[in-house]
């Protein structure tokens, strides 16, 4: 009897470790990518900051500084302490939520063709991951019910008919909240993917 029990605690624990397993290869991926996003974020922000002149750079780091982003309607950690005492299947959902308000918006962020037709389906992308890793992570679907998302006011088109000055300041504000989220999402993942292995360290 002894035997069969310690016979079937290792085949447990073999199944475990396979779990585990794949979940870091998920992971793995999952962060290549979104670090790979958040770097087209800094070169599509920093491509735009280049071709403005020293005086309207100032003016709208200021501005932005004094509004919100869409996403900030997305309820996160509001700072590393609080990151690093979420959940894994916590900091997978805030992730989901964050990359999903991009879909639309993406399209019409301000760069070069070749950088930014890259970007919508690498965020396609990038939520399947998410969403593969939710349900390796278990009670996934709880994390989804239509109680808890957020409501957000769409983006939409709206500064593409306004003023030259107006034009400038949402191409801005978009750059910038993008990078803000892409820089957000590589966060929460990477400390989601530390916590499935016992010997790192996954402070900030």
């Amino acid at each position: 009897m002894d035997k069969v029990v310690f016979l079937l605690s290792i085949l447990s624990l073999g199944v475990s470790s396979q779990s585990i397993t794949d979940s870091q290869r998920l992971f793995t991926i999952a962060v290549s990518r979104v670090q790979h996003l958040h770097l087209l974020a800094q070169r599509l922000f920093a491509d735009f900051e280049s071709s403005l002149q020293t005086e309207e750079q100032r003016q709208l780091n200021k501005i932005f500084l004094q509004d919100f982003c869409n996403s900030d309607y997305i309820i996160s950690p509001i700072d590393k302490h609080e990151t690093q005492r979420s959940s894994v299947l916590k900091l997978l959902s805030i992730s989901y939520r964050l990359i999903e308000s991009w879909e639309f918006p993406s399209r019409s962020l301000y760069g070069g063709s070749a950088q930014r037709y890259q970007i919508p389906p690498k965020l396609s992308e990038l939520m399947r991951g998410i969403q593969l890793l939710i349900k390796a992570n278990e009670d996934g679907v709880e994390m989804f019910s239509d109680s808890v998302v957020p409501q957000l006011a769409p983006y939409g088109n709206y500064y593409q008919s306004l003023g030259e000055d107006e034009s400038l300041r949402r191409s801005y504000e978009l750059l910038a909240c993008f990078k803000k989220d892409m820089h957000k999402v590589e966060t929460y993942l990477t400390v989601a993917k530390c916590r499935l292995s016992t010997e790192a360290n996954c402070t900030l």
